[in-house]
């Protein structure tokens, strides 16, 4: 299937909740278009047992069933980060890693919600104290401050380019890139310093972030330090948009229907709260992409 520009359902996230979603919303007869990375849902290494109906069977094989069931029934994938949400007169913006813009009468949130922790000494220490998840959230802190951004992907990438237009300068230490060519160009464009094959092993500072030490022991003096590990999370997609959050700050809250406080927008999956079973999260899909579908088509009548 050839890819277009505008969908009446956009869905950023291939696990269950996303494909589910994907498979209702196409039965609808409306475009619908997903996006994510496959490999990236926390089902793909996952084994289900515990799921109705079937006694044991690998997320790998479970998540190219709902594919092929998705796309049986017309909707379209495409296998890139997410790297901004705007909203505009009735319809959803969204932004990929390679640059591709692609508009959404609805969109449906089913991205899940890990945020990976780096491990490194003095991360748990000093969160909140020059440690940051969210450079959309705290980077406007360090204007003109020399800064740390880890990680190996979209998220990690597109943070750096972003800081590079607030602060003095950005260290990007990352073990193996794994981002698009159009991002990897704009990346050796930018004024990023760019620390390949490396590895942040402590975070230093008593009472504040004063800097990172790597693996072959050299030091890097920054004071503040984003860690950005996979893909772009909830609190930053959520940010720029103005959906409600829960009292943490870490989970969409929605209705019945899966519907979020702004007119089109829904959640469903992991990404709404626990428990974390499949089970709940096909359920909250099926009816998220049935309800995106609706809202689409009324915006079309």
């Amino acid at each position: 299937m050839s890819l277009q520009e505008d969908y009446d359902v956009v869905i950023l996230g291939t696990g269950p909740a996303g494909l589910q979603a994907a498979i209702h919303a196409a039965r609808k007869r409306v475009s619908v278009l997903v996006l994510g990375k496959q490999s990236k849902s926390s089902l793909y290494q996952a084994h289900v047992e515990n799921f109705c109906c079937i006694f044991k069977l690998s997320g790998e094989e479970m998540i190219k069933t709902g594919r092929e069931q998705a796309a049986g029934f017309g909707a379209h994938f495409l296998e890139e980060d997410i790297l901004q949400i705007t909203s505009q007169a009735n319809h959803y913006n969204v932004k990929t890693e390679s640059g591709r813009q692609i508009s959404a009468k609805s969109l449906i949130i089913a991205t899940g919600t890990s945020r990976q922790r780096l491990g490194a000494s003095g991360e748990k220490a000093l969160l909140g104290k020059g440690v940051s998840y969210c450079v959309d959230c705290d980077g406007h802190f360090y204007r003109d401050a020399v800064v740390v951004v880890v990680g190996d992907e979209s998220a990690a990438v597109d943070g750096a380019l972003t800081l590079a237009e607030i602060a003095a300068q950005v260290h990007l230490v990352c073990k193996d890139l794994q981002i698009s060519p159009g991002l990897q160009q704009k990346l050796k464009a930018s004024p990023v310093v760019v620390h390949h094959q490396a590895v942040v092993k402590e975070i230093v500072g008593d009472d504040a972030v004063t800097g990172i030490r790597l693996d072959d022991g050299s030091h890097i003096t920054a004071s503040g330090v984003f860690i950005e590990l996979g893909a772009k999370g909830v609190v930053e997609l959520a940010t720029s948009l103005g959906i409600r959050l829960d009292d943490e700050m870490r989970y969409i809250r929605t209705d019945k229907q899966q519907a979020t406080n702004l007119a089109g927008l829904y959640a469903a999956g992991d990404i709404c709260g626990p428990p974390w079973q499949m089970a709940k999260a096909v359920g909250e899909g099926c009816v998220a992409g049935i309800e995106a579908a609706g809202y689409a088509k009324k915006l079309s009548d």
